[in-house]
């Protein structure tokens, strides 16, 4: 049995929460919102953001940061991308040496284009960081639904260790050593699943949405590579298959959001009635300035950030997609 804190008590904490219990741990969920913390502690359930999902006896809440991280074997940081750099520099003076901490939020930071893990690593140089993502939606696993992930980490001891931890009949967990693959393909997802939304809203079918997903792990796989990805990452769990199921899922907030832009909706209005965090939003312009630093292609993503920035509706941007310049699909293959 294992003390572990989880720092966030969103809908994905939350549900963590329950499959660490559930595997006879005792999870210490933290949240800096007190009513969000009474309410928990008054319900056992987040009737807010997973609503049904009663938590185990054995989950224990507070908003005293030191709770959750000293003394716990591992620390799980589930807050949203965008809280992640602050979030760690109050955690930094709690953690010990070598203290394990599992990133499951997906962004990159818009201003230094730092993946979650390498702004955790910057912030708390003595932590063994590590990072678990794949296509999981918090309101399955809170049910007990089949769900697969990975576990990436600098050592190979440190990933079997959190696999360990999280596996059971119904959540199973890879490994990977490939961290930046990982967290590169559930970021860039998201961005690409607002354009899947997007044509969702327009009224588009599957030809369009199957074309999106195609050319979006095209794209995605394009610019991780470039930056030292192996193309093998992104075609397991935490590339395309992330990406199809933000992409056509009910419970996807990016694709929801998405679909309200399609629909007429300006990007702060879609955000607003989401009512939960977009992480493609504020991962768009860091994709962006990737594929720019880069020098790689991805038109996708740049149509993605006109429309949300820049005011061009997404009807034009599937247009301009359609009507490219002509192009070879794979300028590997060739002809004899």
């Amino acid at each position: 049995m294992e003390k572990i804190g989880i720092i966030g008590a969103g809908s994905w904490g939350t549900a963590l929460s329950v499959v660490l219990a559930n595997n006879g741990h005792q999870p210490v969920l933290w949240s800096i919102i007190e009513e969000e913390i009474a309410m928990l502690r008054e319900k056992r359930e987040h009737v807010d953001k997973l609503p049904g999902v009663k938590l185990p006896e054995s989950v224990s809440f507070t908003t005293d940061l030191r709770e959750a991280v000293c003394g716990s074997s591992m620390v799980v940081l589930a807050v949203p991308s965008v809280f992640t750099r602050s979030t760690a520099k109050r955690m930094a003076d709690l953690v010990r040496d070598k203290q394990r901490i599992v990133c499951v939020a997906k962004g990159i930071e818009e201003d230094t284009l730092k993946t979650i893990s390498e702004v955790v690593s910057e912030e708390i140089p003595r932590a063994d960081v590590a990072v678990m993502c794949g296509p999981s939606h918090a309101e399955e696993v809170g049910a007990g639904l089949p769900t697969t992930l990975v576990a990436g980490a600098k050592t190979q001891a440190t990933a079997e260790w959190i696999q360990d931890i999280f596996m059971n009949e119904v959540f199973r967990v890879y490994t990977s050593p490939d961290i930046l693959g990982m967290e590169l393909g559930g970021s860039l997802k998201n961005v690409i699943a607002l354009a899947a939304g997007m044509a969702d809203g327009l009224g588009y079918g599957d030809n369009t949405k199957a074309a999106l997903i195609t050319r979006g792990i095209a794209e995605i796989s394009r610019l991780a590579v470039c930056m030292g990805a192996r193309a093998e990452t992104l075609a397991g769990l935490t590339g395309i298959g992330d990406l199809i199921v933000t992409c056509e899922s009910r419970h996807s907030r990016n694709r929801k959001a998405g679909m309200l832009i399609g629909q007429g909706h300006s990007m702060e209005e879609a955000m607003e009635e989401v009512s939960m965090v977009v992480e493609g939003v504020y991962s768009a312009k860091a994709a962006l300035a990737l594929a720019k630093k880069y020098k790689v292609q991805m038109p996708i993503i740049e149509v993605v950030n006109e429309v949300l920035f820049d005011g061009k509706s997404a009807k034009d941007a599937v247009s301009e997609l359609m009507m490219r310049d002509r192009r070879v699909e794979n300028a590997a293959l060739g002809w004899e």
